[in-house]
């Protein structure tokens, strides 16, 4: 007797006196539909509470706001240097003026190593597009948003949304992405429940998630 068929007998005992059961395949699956009559501030609304409910930080500015809101996103941390001004990592095209000055600039490009990325204690970037549907972010990493590794290394990411990029639903942003260009979407801060259902944050990226939405 092979090993295969040695496992499946002693399967095929353990299940001796479990009655078959019938698959059920007439169960109709509900899926939500975004409401595509829903004003513009209620699709923010409802992007703005599912991307809270990942446990994420969200806030609301203006544009005469949104430097005040990245600067108080990075305010109270402490460095992974231990002393001296945060290192914050900024993707070329990241708007100057939503920089803090009182921040040491480490800007990204291919040629900043993973290994310098690990020292960064935040890094900024914007967006291409938000889902109201799923509070999903999605970077197509563009200018402003760096390349992948840029949002996963660092512990805190801080990402600005503008109010006009947030569509209802998942078809309605695919429409909007480049197919020929490389996406990455986020909803909420990495996390993962695989050891004894604990959940532990910062395991595959940022622990920290903080949104800015921008409204005119």
């Amino acid at each position: 007797m092979s090993a295969r068929e040695a496992i499946l007998g002693r399967a095929r005992r353990a299940l001796s006196d479990v009655p078959d059961v019938e698959p059920v395949l007439d169960v109709e699956v509900v899926r939500p539909v975004p409401d595509r009559s829903a004003s513009r501030g209620q699709v923010v609304d409802l992007f703005d509470e599912r991307v809270a409910d990942y446990r994420a930080v969200v806030e609301r500015a203006t544009p005469a706001t949104a430097a005040e809101r990245v600067a108080g996103a990075l305010a109270g941390r402490t460095p992974l240097a231990g002393s001296g001004p945060l290192r914050i990592l900024v993707p070329v095209g990241f708007p100057a003026e939503l920089v803090p000055g009182d921040v040491e600039v480490v800007t990204d490009g291919p040629d900043v190593p993973v290994t310098e990325l690990d020292r960064c204690d935040g890094v900024l970037s914007t967006a291409a597009t938000g889902i109201a549907e799923t509070g999903t972010i999605i970077l197509d990493h563009g200018p402003g948003q760096g390349r992948r590794a840029a949002t996963l290394v660092p512990d805190l990411h801080v990402c600005v949304v503008r109010a006009d990029q947030v569509v209802p639903g998942v078809a309605e942003a695919v429409a909007t992405l480049d197919p020929a260009r490389p996406h990455t979407w986020i909803s909420g801060p990495s996390a993962t429940s695989d050891i004894e259902l604990d959940r532990v944050e910062g395991v595959h990226g940022p622990r920290t998630l903080h949104v800015v939405i921008v409204e005119e």
